[in-house]
């Protein structure tokens, strides 16, 4: 790698989780359950990835239905538990099609993160980016870089890649795919919040119908060079302001410093588009103005690794159980994709009847690797069902098997392959993990937390 002369430090530790969002934060205090220990690095400087970055709802709880199911529980239910109680989240009902949303407070989200994270011992070494990686049998070397330090490097006996764009895997020389070299990558999208929304007066004037209506007008016409004629706009938790998922930037590559930098901007661009256009158009929207924007574009999938089992789009909607399987998705596949008139919309296809399948542990393991775990949007699944399985409720409920089965690893010496399934999936049951399709319906009443 050529970082010899350079290196100022060298950490040592059991299990080191790559990256701090949904998926790598539940990974480490999962593996802090155990006796070892355990180090989260993330490259921004604070945990939660996409959920404190740029969106304010939890997705994949509950199933799409008009019986809705809860179907994530365990650690991931801690974190909503925090929230809950100092009343910095609401449930959404399902008025988007991905199902009851958990509406939250991504600015408190960050310290409950941090909280959570600490309070189990786990060494969190944020502003620091992963740069090579060195493997030997069941340990890896990771190289980092932090600018006040330079190169510093972690020897770890397990790693869990969790830093979305699999960077680990990549440095690490494991196999995967690019999303946009078979078909089309899902758009980014520059998430923004407006403040002073009169949000009774948007309802009475026809709320979400009224929206997509104005959209689809301003769309056709020109009146506003909006780049899609469908989009989101929900109440936060802070009064009187709302977020958006409106935002589409297609046809650059989120890996390639030019790519990505270009898309920065359109989205930024795009963002204050909709400003002009919610101001001009729709009621309630008068005298709001844009208040924040996303920390940076949000990107959908970029590498997907090739694992021990690959998750497929027949696998979803034909709602399969696997005997190795550590958590449930009901979610739609919902792919935001460019149009045929080159406008960016959104396909949705749903498990029949309100069901949800199976995900299997294999997906997690990547090939060719005795000592890894790969957890968030990078895991193992084609495009179709990543579409549906990237869901931040499935996210950390990756996160919460990968961190149960590293303990167990370095309990047993064995290596990610061989963890015993039937042992893993007692552990997950006795947090909460939910693994069969509940009977019961969920309590998705607005003011409070389903099921818990």
């Amino acid at each position: 790698m050529g970082f010899s002369t350079s290196i100022s430090r060298n950490y040592q530790t059991d299990i080191l989780v790559i990256g701090s969002g949904s998926a790598g934060s539940i990974a480490a205090i999962a593996a802090a359950q155990g006796k070892y220990k355990v180090t989260l690095v993330e490259r921004y400087g604070f945990a939660g990835g996409t959920s404190t970055q740029m969106l304010d709802t939890f997705y994949g709880f509950f199933t799409p239905s008009e019986s809705p199911r809860k179907i994530v529980g365990g650690l991931p239910d801690l974190v909503v538990n925090e929230l809950n109680k100092s009343g910095d989240i609401f449930l959404r009902p399902n008025t988007y099609g991905a199902g009851t949303g958990v509406n939250y407070n991504p600015e408190k989200l960050k310290e409950i993160w941090d909280r959570l994270l600490l309070k189990q011992g786990v060494q969190l070494l944020y502003h620091s980016t992963l740069v090579g990686v060195e493997k030997t049998g069941e340990v890896s070397v990771c190289v980092f870089f932090h600018k006040g330090i330079g190169f510093f490097t972690i020897t770890a006996k397990r790693v869990v890649d969790a830093s979305g764009d699999a960077d680990y895997c990549h440095w690490a020389g494991l196999p995967y795919e690019k999303a946009g070299e078979s078909e089309p990558a899902q758009s980014m999208t520059t998430t923004f919040r407006m403040s002073n929304v009169d949000l009774d007066a948007f309802e009475k004037a026809g709320g979400k119908k009224m929206l997509q209506a104005k959209m689809g007008e301003a769309y056709d016409s020109g009146s506003h060079p909006l780049p899609r004629k469908e989009g989101s706009a929900h109440e936060m938790c802070q009064a009187k302001c709302i977020s958006t998922v409106a935002v589409k930037v297609a046809d650059f590559d989120p890996l390639d410093p030019a790519g990505i930098t270009a898309a920065e901007i359109e989205g930024r661009k795009q963002a204050f588009i909709f400003e002009d256009f919610f101001r001009a158009e729709v009621p309630g929207y008068e005298d709001s103005k844009i208040i924040g924007l996303s920390h940076q574009i949000g990107v959908r999938e970029t590498r997907r690794v090739f694992g021990e089992y690959r998750l497929t789009k027949e696998d979803c909607m034909e709602a399969k159980q696997f005997e190795d399987q550590i958590f449930l998705c009901g979610a739609p596949i919902e792919d935001h994709r460019k149009g045929a008139d080159g406008s960016s919309e959104t396909f949705w296809q749903y498990v029949p009847n309100g069901g949800s399948y199976g995900v299997p542990y294999r997906t997690l393991i990547p090939q060719q690797s005795l000592n890894t775990w790969v957890v968030g949007r990078c895991f193992s699944a084609t495009h179709d069902a990543h579409a549906s399985c990237r869901s931040m409720a499935q996210t950390m409920s990756m996160g919460q098997a990968a961190g149960f089965a590293a303990v167990q690893s370095l309990v047993r010496d064995c290596d990610a392959k061989s963890v015993a399934i039937a042992d893993l999936q007692t552990t997950l049951l006795e947090v909460g993990a939910v693994l069969e399709l509940p009977s019961i319906v969920a309590d998705t009443s607005r003011n409070g937390w389903g099921n818990n």
